[in-house]
This record gives C-alpha cells, sequence and structure tokens, in this order.
C-alpha cells in the first residue's frame, strides 16, 4: 500500500471514528496483523482504549481477526474496506434511486453503524422518516420493512456472520475468540417479525413519548423492555452487490454510446435478470434464452420478437463482444461477457486519460500500442503517421509516465 493510501486511510477513520481508532487502525495497516498487547505496546495505547477501538473497528467490518494454533488471536486491518468509506455517499444515493428515501434510509443506517437488526433499523428509520413528515403523518412500520424486504431480495443487504448455539452452550472453557459462521441459502433470507407501529417523533429530553415528564413515571414502567424479537440477528450493507451494480451500469452506459437506447435497454433486461444468479466476479452471465429476454423487457417497451433477435443478432457480431451467443435453444441463447465489456471500459478510460494528458496525436500512438502489443518506434511512425521526432517525444513522454514501457529486443 502507498503512502498516500495510507495517509487517506488515516484522514478517513479520523474524519469517522476519531484519533484513537486511527491510530490503531493505521498502526495494523502499516504492520499487517499483530495480537493484542503487542498493538497496545507499539502505539503506546492503554489495553481498555485498544480493545474498544478493535470493537468499533471490527464492527464496522474495518479489522477482522484470526485465532493461531497457540491460541493468540491476530487482528489485521482490511484496507480496501477503509478506502472504501469513499463511496459511502454513491451507496446511498444508489438505494435512494433504486428504493427511494426508505432504501436510502437503510442503507445510510446500516453503513453508519456497521451491523443492525432489522427491528432496529425498521425503527430507527421510520422515526426519521416521521420526522420530515407534516404533524399529523407517521411512517409505518410495515413501510419500512417491506422496503428491507426488497434490498435483502436483491442482496443490497445480507446477514453478518453469527456465533453458533453449539458453541455458545459448550461446558469447556471459552475459546480465544469467538467462530462466525453463515449459511450462504440464509445470507438473504429475512426474518418473520410482526413490526406493528408508526414512527415516533422526537421530544424533549426530559419527557417521554406521551408527554409525561419522566420523573412522574411510575419506576416499573420506565424499567420494562420488550424484547427484540430479531436477537442476535445482524444485517450489514453489501458493498460488493453495489460495486456490481455500478458495473451494470457502465456495461449499459458504454452500449448506449456505441449503439442505441434500445440496445442498451436489452442489455440492461438481461443484466437485471442474472444480477442475483451471476456471482459479482463471473466471466459470464447466466445463459438467457431470447424469449426469456423478450418476456422481461420493461412493460410499455414495444418491439416485436423479431426486432429483439435483430438487436441480439448485432450485440453479439458487434468487435467488442459484450453479448455472445451460447447456443441457438429457446430462439438463441445469449450471455453477456462481464470480463470483456470491463476490459473494454478500462481501455477506453485509459484512452481517455492520455489524451486528456498528452493530446490527440499520443492517444493514436497508446492506441495503436495497445492494439498491436509490441511496437517497434519506426513502426509506431509509420502506423499513427506522424514524423519521427514528433513520435520519439510523445513515446518519451508517455514512458516517463509509466503509460508505456520498453522492451529490449535480443539481437
Amino acid at each position: 500500500m502507498t503512502q498516500a493510501e495510507i495517509k487517506l486511510c488515516s484522514l478517513l477513520l479520523q474524519e469517522h471514528f476519531g484519533e484513537i481508532v486511527e491510530k490503531i487502525g493505521v498502526h495494523l495497516i502499516r504492520t499487517g496483523s499483530q495480537p493484542l498487547r503487542v498493538i497496545a505496546h507499539d502505539t503506546g495505547t492503554s489495553l481498555d482504549q485498544v480493545k474498544k477501538a478493535l470493537c468499533v473497528l471490527i464492527q464496522h467490518n474495518l479489522v477482522i481477526y484470526q485465532v493461531h494454533k497457540r491460541g493468540v488471536v491476530e487482528y489485521e486491518a482490511q484496507c480496501s474496506r477503509v478506502l472504501h468509506m469513499l463511496r459511502y455517499p454513491r451507496y446511498i444515493y444508489t438505494a435512494k434511486t433504486l428504493y427511494s428515501d426508505t432504501g436510502e434510509l437503510i442503507v445510510e443506517e446500516l453503513l453508519l453503524n456497521g451491523k443492525m437488526t432489522m427491528s432496529a433499523v425498521v425503527k430507527k428509520v421510520a422515526d426519521r422518516l416521521t420526522e420530515t413528515m407534516e404533524d399529523g403523518k407517521t411512517m409505518d412500520y410495515a413501510e419500512v420493512s417491506n422496503t428491507f424486504v426488497r434490498l435483502a431480495d436483491t442482496h443490497f443487504v445480507q446477514r453478518c456472520p453469527f456465533v453458533p448455539a453449539t458453541e455458545n452452550s459448550d461446558p469447556g472453557p471459552p475459546p480465544p475468540a469467538p467462530t462466525l459462521v453463515i449459511n450462504e441459502k440464509d445470507m438473504y433470507l429475512v426474518p418473520k417479525l410482526s413490526l406493528i407501529g408508526k414512527g415516533k417523533r422526537r421530544r424533549s429530553s426530559d419527557e417521554d413519548a406521551t408527554g409525561e415528564p419522566k420523573a412522574k413515571r411510575p419506576k416499573h414502567i420506565a424499567d420494562n423492555k420488550e424484547p427484540i424479537p430479531d436477537d442476535g440477528i445482524y444485517w450489514q450493507a453489501n458493498l460488493d452487490r453495489f460495486h456490481q451494480h455500478f458495473r451494470d451500469q457502465g456495461i449499459v452506459s458504454a452500449v448506449a454510446n456505441r449503439m442505441d437506447q434500445t440496445s442498451s435497454e436489452i442489455v440492461r433486461t438481461m443484466l437485471r435478470m442474472s444480477e442475483i444468479t451471476t456471482p459479482s466476479n463471473a466471466p459470464f452471465t447466466q445463459p438467457l434464452s431470447s424469449n426469456e429476454i423478450f418476456r422481461s423487457l420493461p412493460v410499455g417497451y414495444n418491439i416485436s420478437k423479431q426486432v429483439l433477435d435483430q438487436y441480439l443478432t448485432l450485440l453479439a457480431d458487434d468487435p467488442l463482444e459484450f453479448v455472445g451467443k451460447s447456443g441457438d435453444s429457446g430462439g438463441g441463447m445469449y450471455v453477456i461477457n462481464l470480463h470483456k465489456a470491463l476490459g473494454s471500459l478500462a481501455t477506453a478510460t485509459l484512452e481517455s486519460v492520455v489524451q486528456e494528458r498528452f493530446g490527440s496525436r499520443c492517444a493514436r500512438i497508446f492506441r495503436l500500442v495497445l492494439q498491436k502489443k509490441h511496437l517497434e518506434q519506426k513502426q509506431v511512425e509509420d502506423f499513427a503517421m506522424i514524423p519521427a521526432k514528433e513520435a520519439k517525444d510523445m513515446l518519451y513522454k508517455m514512458l516517463s509516465e509509466n503509460f508505456i514501457s520498453l522492451q529490449v529486443g535480443c539481437q
């Protein structure tokens, strides 16, 4: 990790969690995995403060722990996860775009708190939405619950790993650290909760929800706490799913720019059909038949089956190969080549950066080197149709900025 990235992680941790958490987090980023007492000794921080800082970092998935054979627990920082904090506003805005204000606040609460139970999220979001409504209007818990279920169904939120019941009931000595497990089938399974109620508006600190001063309340009412219906089932935002959504949006936008709006809508439909069934790191989407795609097109999108087949053929024949044909059953089976699409998007981004920094002629040379892989200086001059002196200067500029590299051939 570069010094610039470490500095950025430091600023992010300090802004979100304060100086002590920042000190512990940056120490782990610099040194790698370390046990508790070594962290406390190296940072000059008390054990109690280190424990609290580690709790905060683990709560937000910024640190993981591992038990070694000798029973020593070591803690390791997740640098990439810290840097993802820069994208929190984008995650929240995406949830707002897809699931309105309710989805926005659900994702915001999960990002700000790291992990929460569904019941706690629903009540908090309902209260916040009620605060923004006109007097006399309130947000129903059921409405927030429905949005939470939709987020789980589309995998934007997921369950956290938990300590199995067998580990808690073991009569032997407790392990140095709990082992967390999660069944993949249960990761998006929403517990059946009957959350009945409405959001409440904030009142002054010395009054309760009924408007009665706290001093006048009977003690048994003040101490009466309802049991949490989903205690132990915690949820977190699934950042990989958000990244998958950003990737899909980039692919759709690229198809729209290269072809037309109808082509991009067809690709969007294919991506939406396979967004849950295809892992985020898969090279291809699941094969989809032309008939399935036709049935899944947005309501009111009036194109015939014949026109759809023509568009799919055009997409499959395009040199960029975003869409490929994998079979002939069901009117033709089609997949989206995700790795190819991402490679093309990355190439286009690189070319635009080179053009912005060095000009269109340098971009032409860079594009040639990308296509041909290896070129001699004389070949660059001939293919790009640029005078020798200018081509030499441009190649040197890109070489000095590490956009291209020099390979010495053997005699």
